[in-house]
């Protein structure tokens, strides 16, 4: 059976965290204490904070972390009877381990919480803070109600090192006798973007489906827009090929299956690799921004992604 290598490779001590040294050095202090306060982790995806949060309770609790530790998921219940309810009933029960003396409450994605299950949060997590530590994970800790964020020990966790990242890839490809070239390499880490779970994923499908892990096997296994391809297109609208580079576009959309989000991100990517003045840059840039928060809103990816290259032949050509 196909093990999962991002579950296979989780670490289990803080100490084999990748690339978050100076948290793991202050989380190690607490464990060293046998004692920790409410904690909030924010930060990207993908840069450990789900791992970090279990690797801190299996050193704090041993053997009985799975007795003494909840992970619940705040997107899939978001609303107060999560809180008056699961929450509460774990709370306030006493620990199995008493040399500790609480249990963890792990709340991931708790930015998902409403405004309300919040407010009940505040209240559980100050009655019952004797028997019970709340560890809450966020991507936008501005989304946290302010009396939640003064109740904990607020960790951010960056986006993982280019070189951090390349040596954990490189010594997974080792064990897994994986086949990838410095070029391949490369791509993962441009595509990865300092979010380690997403590398891993990455570097086992391409693996599994092509063998050598190479940027053609890469771009066509994962269904991303080849550099080369959006660089042809914007070359184009830039020189007034208005409709080669609308024709390039129904190619990306059409053939390749890309969505105009994928789209629209390569767009930013290679815009700052084409030699333009700094002031044609900024407006490109405030102009992608303008068609992308479009689509997201839902207009027709098709029609915004045209109107943006009319945009761009015209703000390159004046």
């Amino acid at each position: 059976m196909l093990e999962i290598w991002t579950e296979k490779y989780r670490p289990k001590v803080l100490e084999a965290i990748v690339g978050q040294e100076a948290i793991v050095e202050r989380l190690s202090s607490y464990v060293a204490e046998k004692n920790i306060p409410h904690l909030l982790f924010a930060g990207p995806a993908g840069t450990g904070k789900t791992t970090t949060a279990i690797a801190l309770a299996q050193e704090l609790f041993g053997e009985e972390w799975k007795q003494n530790f909840l992970e619940m998921n705040a997107s899939d219940e978001r609303g107060i009877g999560i809180v008056r309810h699961k929450i509460k009933d774990f709370a306030r029960t006493s620990a199995f381990n008493q040399t500790i003396g609480f249990k963890v409450i792990f709340l991931d994605e708790s930015d998902a919480l409403t405004p309300e299950a919040q407010g009940a949060l505040r209240r559980t997590m100050e009655k019952y803070t004797i028997s019970c530590r709340f560890i809450l994970s966020c991507n936008y800790s501005s989304k946290i109600i302010d009396p939640i964020q003064s109740r904990c020990a607020t960790f951010r966790f960056p986006k993982i090192r280019e070189e951090a990242v390349r040596n954990y890839l490189t010594e997974l490809a080792q064990k897994e006798k994986v086949d990838i070239d410095e070029e391949g390499m490369n791509v993962l880490l441009k595509v990865a973007d300092g979010d380690l779970r997403r590398g891993v994923t990455m570097l086992q499908v391409v693996s599994s489906a092509e063998g050598k892990v190479a940027p053609e096997a890469i771009f066509r296994v994962l269904s991303i827009a080849e550099p080369g391809d959006i660089q042809d297109m914007l070359y184009k609208a830039i020189a007034g090929k208005y409709l080669e580079a609308r024709e390039r576009l129904s190619g990306l959309m059409i053939k390749k299956g890309l969505s105009g989000i994928d789209i629209i991100k390569g767009i930013h990517g290679e815009i700052f690799n084409i030699s333009l003045d700094d002031r044609t840059i900024i407006k490109l840039v405030e102009t992608i921004g303008e068609y992308e928060f479009r689509m997201v809103e839902g207009a027709n990816e098709r029609i915004q992604l045209e109107a943006l290259l009319a945009s761009i032949s015209v703000l390159t050509t004046k």
